[in-house]
């Protein structure tokens, strides 16, 4: 965790220092970690956007390098669950790669959705590395939804 720019910009401030003594060390560690992507969530665990429309949401997951076939989509209730894997493309007998930092592996992300959805219109699909599901609100939510007229005070 980064501290805010402000801190450590005086080169006699002690802390400032030892904050970037501390951050060196974990960095120059972790290095050589071949997945360090699943533990700072870079790829393991990937980023989404939810936007929310008249009609209902829209998600959008980074998946760079990882096919169609396996990214999996389910919706159990209001809980949507994102899985799938990314391959290693390595072969057997390989040689002269130096340096990988490329991660592989399975990922998961699951979330409960703030209303339900009509899961017979849920559609999803995989462009460019982003998936995007479409998930609209049920005929039930849309009835279940009012404006609340504001009151000014006097």
């Amino acid at each position: 965790m980064r501290l805010p720019a402000l801190w450590g910009r005086d080169k006699d401030d002690p802390f400032g220092a030892l904050h970037r003594e501390v951050e060196k060390v974990f960095d120059d560690f972790t290095k050589t970690w071949p997945s360090v992507g699943a533990l700072t969530g870079r790829f393991l665990m990937p980023n989404i956007d939810v936007h929310e429309t008249d009609k209902g949401l829209e998600v959008t997951a980074e998946v760079p390098g990882v096919d169609e076939k396996d990214v999996e989509v389910t919706l159990v209730d209001n809980l949507l669950t994102i899985r799938g894997e990314k391959k290693s493309e390595r072969k057997e007998g390989e040689e002269g790669r130096m340096v990988s930092e490329r991660s592989y592996g399975a990922f998961q992300r699951s979330f409960t959705l703030p209303y339900e959805v009509d899961p017979n219109k849920v559609e999803a699909r995989v462009e460019k590395g982003v998936l995007k599901i479409s998930l609209p609100k049920s005929a039930e939510s849309k009835k279940k939804t009012r404006k609340i007229a504001i009151k000014t005070a006097k």
